[in-house]
């Protein structure tokens, strides 16, 4: 397996966008390069060197794997968990677990993107500014996706409801047109990239379920199995997550 270059960039304070990043393989790597992506909550816009095609990928529920075959380059815009309903013009369970042309989605301004993409002296800013325009034009993301993420997701279904001051059943529709998932789900993969975070920090693998919030060490590896694949050993090797 041959190495690839991945790196990210900060996204614009209070974009809704997580960051921005890259991801390429040499030309002479002399065969291609696979990598697991875990469930993150978030949507990512992927322009393709090979063919200036813009994707759109996630949110996922599982396990996904990606190939760089050599001489690709990848760049990328990732939005935060909530954050790309309004700029993608659809919910988010709507391409969930999918990675699909964003011609689907924004026609041929999809594609004239990708074409100026491949000229940018910084594509990387004018994908984010193209999703960042489009976003602004749509409006903001629903106003219960910052309390979700700041805590609320952890609470039981009704409880949460009750502090936001809607029913059970409306907080299920928006939490799934928001996240692309339902509460439950939504709480289990925040949950886990907590204890992605603290493991990739130093944390000892031994406190990494209380401190992320788990019930014990046999319930983080449950949940890191289901929605990983793999053991979180496995996900702490390079390249692996």
């Amino acid at each position: 397996m041959n190495a690839a270059r991945y790196s990210e960039r900060p996204a614009p304070p209070g974009s809704g966008l997580a960051c921005l990043w890259s991801h390429e393989l040499a030309a002479d790597a002399g065969g291609p390069f696979e990598q697991r992506v875990v469930p993150d909550g978030c949507v990512d816009l992927i322009w393709w060197s090979r063919d200036a095609r813009i994707q759109v990928a996630g949110p996922d529920t599982g396990p996904v794997p990606a190939r760089l075959e050599p001489g690709d380059r990848l760049i990328g815009v990732r939005f935060g968990p909530g954050a790309a309903p309004p700029a993608l013009g659809v919910p988010a369970d709507a391409v969930r677990d999918g990675r699909l042309p964003l011609r689907e989605l924004w026609g041929d301004e999809a594609d004239r993107l990708g074409e100026a993409l491949a000229g940018a002296a910084d594509p990387q800013r004018v994908l984010a500014r193209a999703a960042l325009d489009r976003g602004a034009a749509a409006g903001p993301p629903d106003p219960i996706v910052a309390p979700l993420l700041d805590g609320l997701s952890g609470l039981p279904v009704g409880a949460a409801a009750d502090a936001l001051g809607i029913g059970e059943r409306q907080l299920r529709r928006r939490v799934l047109a928001a996240f692309g998932y339902g509460p439950k789900t939504v709480q289990r993969v925040l949950r886990f990239q907590r204890a992605l975070s603290l493991a990739y920090g130093g944390v000892p693998l031994a406190d990494v379920a209380y401190a992320a919030g788990y019930s014990d060490q046999a319930h983080l590896a449950h949940d890191v199995r289901e929605l990983a694949g793999a053991p979180l050993t496995t996900l702490l090797r390079p390249g692996q997550a």
